[in-house]
């Protein structure tokens, strides 16, 4: 279904609009060339220089889109900081959907609507991938306050054109003259207008000598007529046409004029019954097609909720994709760690093989034993002159209460 909306879109623009994003990207490379990006980005990453249509889309171009993502990334991130905003430069194992995310969320903040979801930017090329670097790029040079201007053409001068016209017409009149100098074969007995015109001129500027008498003459009429005969064939006057006189102008376009009605009454009857025919022709392929859309209606309708069914299938497996990249992320930690607990347990059990402790704790033992030992003696001895001590403290009390017991009877019938 959207497929069908994006093709109905492409319609309703025209049948350029399938290359208008040759030229979207052909504008995008000079802007990124006039910021400079092949020092600042592709010589830093060490990356080659991309071709004029690197980010289209096409069937018939040679594509990475691993590699055209992570050039999308990067280049991104730097025309956002180009821009004046603070961005982290992605790296090449980073979550694709949160790095797609945050750059619509700074194109966003520059006040560019975006209309479409971020999964159409996971390919790393295709018409919005031009649309967001070619709207960042934008930015990035008002940043640097550059814009494009139109180019100022010089104005010609005119005195060029005057000389340029007056070539052309002593050229021409060049060619008039070798023509009236090389006169056909045909010609050459025929008199020239232009020479009767002067010789003419020139008869009149004599001086005239007039008859004193009135002139008769005394030719035969039937040797005059003989003479007339002979050089009737010298007496034709030719008149040599003129290129620049309006007037065969205007009866070439009668001419012209006369051969387009007549070709025209020709034509119009083969175009008339070349209507007809695709008219009738039209209405057959317009009957065809209701009949055809009428018979394969359920088909499409299953066919556009299996494109349907499809998208979704894959903006599951898009996301599904990305849990995937994380997981393996996380699992790669796991490993380097569970690395590191193998090599301290391999370091404690190569120190727990050593003797050397063991019979440290053996001599420790046998020591504290003797220790034992002899502080058992000194208890035992601290005991015996406890008791002999409490013995003969015994021994002292009995004494003394005998000897009370004594002298207390002697001391009675003395008192």
């Amino acid at each position: 279904m959207a497929e069908d909306g994006r093709r109905g879109d492409e319609e309703d623009r025209g049948p350029g609009a399938a290359h208008q994003l040759f030229v979207v990207m052909e504008c995008l490379l000079e802007k990124l060339k006039v910021l400079n990006y092949e020092e600042e980005v592709l010589a830093k990453h060490n990356m080659k220089n991309m071709s004029r249509h690197y980010f289209v889309s096409s069937p018939y171009l040679a594509c990475n889109s691993g590699e055209q993502f992570f050039m999308f990334t990067i280049i991104a991130a730097w025309l956002i900081n180009e821009a004046g905003r603070p961005f982290t430069e992605p790296q090449e194992y980073d979550e694709p959907n949160a790095t797609v995310s945050n750059i619509l969320a700074e194109l966003r903040a520059f006040g560019v609507k975006v209309d479409f979801p971020p999964s159409k930017l996971k390919s790393g090329s295709g018409e919005h991938v031009c649309f967001v670097l070619d709207r960042l790029a934008e930015e990035a040079l008002k940043r640097r306050g550059f814009s494009f201007r139109r180019p100022n053409y010089p104005t010609e001068t005119t005195e060029e054109e005057s000389v340029l016209e007056d070539d052309a017409e002593l050229t021409l009149s060049k060619v008039e003259e070798e023509m009236i100098e090389e006169p056909d074969e045909e010609e050459e007995n025929v008199m020239d207008l232009e020479a009767l015109k002067l010789r003419t001129t020139h008869t009149e500027a004599e001086p005239s000598s007039k008859p004193d008498e009135i002139l008769e003459s005394t030719v035969d009429a039937a040797e005059w007529n003989l003479e007339v005969e002979r050089v009737l064939a010298q007496l034709k006057v030719t008149i040599r046409t003129d290129n620049k006189d309006w007037r065969i102008h205007v009866d070439q376009m009668h001419q012209h004029k006369d051969g387009i009605k007549s070709s025209l009454k020709d034509a119009k009857s083969y175009l008339d019954k070349l209507q007809e025919d695709i008219g009738k022709t039209l209405e057959k392929v317009g009957s065809r097609e209701k009949y055809i859309n009428n018979q394969l209606e359920h088909l499409i309708q299953e066919y556009r909720s299996a494109q349907a069914k499809l998208s979704e299938a894959k903006e599951r497996y898009q996301q599904a994709s990305g849990g995937v990249t994380e997981r393996t992320r996380v699992l790669a930690e796991i490993s380097e760690e569970l690395e590191k607990v193998k090599q301290e347990m391999e370091e404690k059990g190569s120190s727990m093989s050593d003797g050397a402790p063991v019979v440290k704790i053996k001599q420790s033992l046998t020591k504290l034993k003797q220790e034992i030992v002899q502080m058992d003696v000194r208890i035992g001895v601290v005991e015996h002159t406890l008791l002999q001590a409490k013995l003969k403290e015994k021994s002292n009390m009995t004494r003394d209460m005998h000897a009370t017991n004594i002298s207390e009877p002697v001391a009675g019938p003395f008192a």
